[in-house]
């Protein structure tokens, strides 16, 4: 059994991000990358699933500049066996990724996709279902559980009114929510190991994707700032503040 791990480069986590003077976008200079947390729960899944015997490889796949190849061996390091890397300079949108993956996931034939539910930088949650739709198959998302029996996938997911279990035929895509698992830290050996593993390059040419961005981003603006908190009295002061000042009641 094959697995497809997509994964993204974005701004880690940590970093405040910061808007450009001229409203274009986020300024990335001089700006710490990482994979994309929700990925990499996604890989931690489908290496745990290899760990268990029931995956036999673990493709990690990536889609943008050449520097997505350090995201790509971070994940090797994690154990993915190999990498690919769709390789342009341009704009990537959610649907322009999921053709480029529709693409592999048709070269590839893999039993599962697995891919972070949404990436922390556009929050768009948008990926994995066009991706589902294009290549006609099963999906499950946000999953806090899964396991594999013979050719079916059960999904655990969590939903307003508490868990639901979604029994799918493989192949499937799969989208992961934070609860899924906790990803091991990557040791300087498993570092070193990496650098060895095979990683392809392909550009969307050679996948017959055209990527033409569909959308255009008008401006970004960084959200206006709060004021700041006041203490009331008692319930009829805080009534009256709803009422008057804020409106809300």
């Amino acid at each position: 059994m094959k697995i497809i791990v997509p994964v993204k480069r974005v701004v880690d986590y940590n970093v405040k991000v910061r808007v450009r003077s001229d409203g274009a976008g986020v300024d990335l200079g001089n700006v710490k990358m990482s994979m994309n947390p929700f990925d990499e729960i996604a890989v931690e899944e489908a290496v745990r699933l290899k760990e268990k015997g029931v995956a036999t490889e673990v493709v990690a796949v990536s889609c943008g500049a050449a520097q997505c190849q350090e995201t790509l061996r971070t994940a090797m390091a994690i154990g993915a066996d190999r990498g690919i890397l769709v390789q342009t300079d341009a704009e990537l949108q959610p649907l322009a990724v999921a053709k480029l993956l529709k693409a592999l996931v048709d070269r590839e034939q893999p039993s599962l996709i697995i891919l972070g539910k949404q990436a922390i930088d556009d929050d768009a949650n948008q990926t994995a279902q066009m991706l589902a739709a294009l290549a006609e198959l099963p999906q499950a998302t946000f999953a806090s559980k899964v396991d594999l029996a013979g050719d079916r996938v059960d999904v655990t997911r969590e939903v307003d009114g508490g868990l639901e279990t979604l029994s799918l035929s493989i192949p499937a895509v799969i989208t992961t929510d934070l609860r899924l698992n906790e990803p091991r830290y990557v040791t300087l050996p498993n570092i070193m190991k990496a650098k060895k593993k095979p990683l392809d390059t392909v550009k969307p040419g050679d996948l017959g994707v055209d990527v033409a961005p569909r959308l255009k981003t008008l401006k970004v603006a960084e959200p206006a700032g709060r004021k700041a908190g006041v203490k009331v009295a008692d319930v009829a002061a805080l009534v009256e503040k709803l009422k008057n000042e804020a409106k809300v009641i």
